[in-house]
């Protein structure tokens, strides 16, 4: 897929199908969801070089591993959209022995699931992980991750982002969500980061900013640019500034709306927003 519109009308379905899922089970989380939609559509249409088929071990094809899990709405409908199981299993979204839990699950054996995640902090560790695997098996592919921008009050990331640039791990592009909310409020009332960009540098990690995060174009330029940058023997940071809620109004720049599923008629109201392009499940 290469054409912008169909990418746009791709993120525009995305959006409903994270709306209709949290709905239904009146639980999961929106917010980062939907400001996450772009990104999503554009690693897995155009960005990563994958096989059609899912293989656990990952040889010969770029990694994405996501580290803030509660997104898992998103991850999941892009996953079923790109092939790897049926859309309509979207309809199990958090049901008892569904394979499609509000934290990505391995042990369902769910095509596109590499790891479990959903505990905060860890997502680092185990791309790291997986990059230094490429580079032993002397698999030029790439690693990508996703993170929270409030998940990175957690320790364990400054230990696993000091050890990448240390160990010369540049075979990786490590993505930050940068929407400035989490779970409790805006991240800067909550815990001050500072500058994000000059952490990273100061950690010895090269930064790219994509300043339009829910601008499709702009995401796949940003991206290329971080691809460009691998490589050079550091790790690449991509600080994609989005919009929590993005696509429905009254759902955007609020922490309100991090884990917090629309009634009916908000539901009426949201999908109105996002009108349908491809198909409901």
């Amino acid at each position: 897929m290469s054409n912008t519109q169909q990418l746009k009308d791709l993120t525009t379905q995305v959006r409903r199908d994270i709306l209709r899922m949290v709905h239904k089970v009146n639980s999961g989380h929106p917010g980062g969801s939907l400001g996450c939609a772009e990104f999503f559509v554009a690693l897995y249409k155009e960005i990563m070089d994958r096989k059609d088929s899912f293989e656990m071990d990952g040889i010969g094809e770029d990694l994405f591993f996501l580290s803030n899990g509660h997104i898992s709405p998103v991850f999941y409908s892009v996953l079923a959209r790109s092939g790897y199981f049926p859309v309509e299993e979207l309809n199990t979204f958090r049901l008892i022995d569904s394979r499609l839990q509000g934290h990505p699950t391995t042990h369902e054996g769910l095509p596109g699931i590499r790891v479990a995640s959903g505990s905060l902090g860890q997502g680092f560790s185990v791309a790291l992980g997986a990059a230094q695997t490429k580079k032993l098996n002397k698999d030029q592919h790439l690693i990508y991750s996703l993170h929270g921008d409030g998940e990175l009050q957690e320790g364990q990331n400054w230990e696993a982002i000091m050890y990448a640039a240390g160990n010369n791990v540049d075979n990786i592009i490590s993505t930050i969500d940068y929407n400035g909310q989490q779970i409790d409020g805006p991240t800067d009332v909550v815990l001050p980061m500072g500058n994000l960009k000059e952490k990273f540098e100061a950690f010895g990690w090269t930064v790219v900013d994509i300043l339009q995060g829910n601008n499709i174009e702009e995401v796949l330029k940003g991206m290329a640019v971080a691809k460009s940058k691998t490589g050079q023997g550091k790790p690449v940071c991509v600080l994609l500034h989005t919009v929590m809620g993005n696509g429905v109004d009254f759902m955007m720049h609020t922490h309100a709306w991090h884990g917090k599923a629309p009634n009916d008629e908000q539901l009426e109201i949201a999908l109105k927003q996002n009108p349908e392009t491809l198909g409901d499940y």
